[in-house]
């Protein structure tokens, strides 16, 4: 009789979530958006299970509002500012403080740190004070999309600008576990965006 060998493949375990089993080690944990606007808020589901696992968490957002308005005493460093639930109104559009609010009328912790939209030299000085002044170790970058998986030779990009500001930005900061989260297939369709090119991009990734 022929033996035969068989390959074991290798796949995803069924029963463990592979994002939580790569955070299971961390601490203190930086959930933020990568994109601006509401990216943060599709991250908040993954933050809140963060909290009632016991550990520390922190959220940001590269934010899409006016923060020059802001007083100085919110800023931790020149382009990050804190928002808590008492940060004045000062716009109409303002997602940060919104989910401050709501935060803490839940009872969870209710600063929502704002990055100023700029380049990737100054966002990564802001991100590193961040993570310095809470000894980060891992950081969730989210986006409420797909075209942060885009690499730019696809027929429709979407809006991937700020996404990847942010990328490069965490590229060069050493923290223990960095990790890209990408929530909401389909919703860039309106953006030009292929799912069968956000599939394509997602498998070339895991190669």
């Amino acid at each position: 009789m022929t033996a035969v060998k068989r390959r074991m493949i290798s796949m995803v375990s069924l029963h463990t979530n592979p994002l939580f089993a790569r955070l299971e080690s961390a601490e203190r944990v930086l959930v933020t958006g990568a994109g601006g606007g509401f990216d943060i808020y599709a991250g908040l589901p993954i933050a809140l299970s963060l909290f009632h696992q016991g550990k520390h968490v922190q959220l940001a957002n590269l934010s899409f509002s006016a923060l020059e308005g802001l007083p100085l005493e919110s800023r931790l460093a020149p382009d990050v500012a804190a928002i808590t639930p008492e940060t004045a109104l000062h716009q109409a559009y303002f997602p940060e403080r919104t989910l401050a609010q709501w935060l803490g009328l839940h009872g969870y912790p209710s600063t929502v740190h704002a990055f100023s939209r700029v380049g990737v030299q100054p966002l990564r000085a802001a991100y590193r004070a961040l993570i310095e002044k809470y000894d980060i170790d891992a950081v969730v970058l989210v986006d409420g999309g797909t075209d942060i998986l885009m690499r730019g030779d696809e027929s429709g990009l979407g809006t991937p600008e700020e996404d990847l500001t942010s990328v490069a930005a965490l590229a060069a900061i050493d923290v223990p576990e960095r990790l890209v989260v990408s929530i909401g297939f389909g919703i860039d369709a309106y953006h030009g965006v292929s799912h069968g090119l956000v599939l394509e991009a997602s498998c070339s990734s895991t190669r």
